[in-house]
């Protein structure tokens, strides 16, 4: 560990722009190891801090606007992709703001978690201070976790955090799949 944390305070400014362009494409780990890194003084916290959370918030401002861009295509494709992508705008739609605080977390959801919200008929006024509050919300828990706790990280290990995150997901997949049947539900009796 000496060793890694030694290779990371000598690339400090490649480690930052690594980790804004991780923070921009998915929400791992890595801010928390990150935050590790800087509660022993081989990175600047601040620092830390700043990447995870401009790359946070510009790649969901980034996939808000392929998919306002793009999104009504999606919409009017036949078959279930069609469908899938509908669907996922009428959940957006309903749950959006709660939708924008939790899809950061569970582990695969975050890549695509703002295209269904970009589908919808939010403003991208509202959209960004939503995106805003919650890519904070997402950089204290796991940059303020990372440093704060970082004295214990060694004794979780990797396996504890992978289990941790794969409850999230599974816990957000079945909140998805509820919200996703009520609304066939709904849609069903208005037809």
């Amino acid at each position: 560990m000496e060793g890694l944390l030694a290779l990371i305070q000598q690339y400090g400014l490649l480690v930052y722009l690594l980790l804004f362009g991780y923070c921009a494409l998915k929400s791992g780990w890595l801010p928390l190891f990150a935050a590790y890194a800087a509660s022993t003084g081989a990175l600047d916290v601040s620092f830390v801090a700043l990447a995870a959370f401009m790359g946070g918030y510009l790649g969901d401002e980034l996939r808000f606007a392929i998919a306002r861009a793009y999104g009504a295509a999606w919409l009017e494709k036949p078959g279930r992709l069609g469908r899938l992508f509908k669907t996922a705008s009428e959940l957006a739609e309903r749950h959006g703001t709660a939708y924008i605080f939790l899809y950061r977390y569970p582990k695969g959801l975050r890549t695509i978690g703002a295209l269904p919200v970009g589908l919808t008929a939010i403003s991208w006024r509202r959209f960004s201070v939503l995106n805003g509050c919650s890519a904070l919300l997402w950089v204290i828990v796991l940059v303020g976790g990372g440093y704060i706790f970082g004295a214990t990280f060694d004794a979780l290990g990797v396996e504890n955090l992978t289990a941790l995150s794969l409850l999230f997901l599974c816990v957000f997949l079945v909140t998805l799949y509820r919200l996703w049947n009520k609304t066939a539900e709904v849609k069903a009796h208005q037809e």
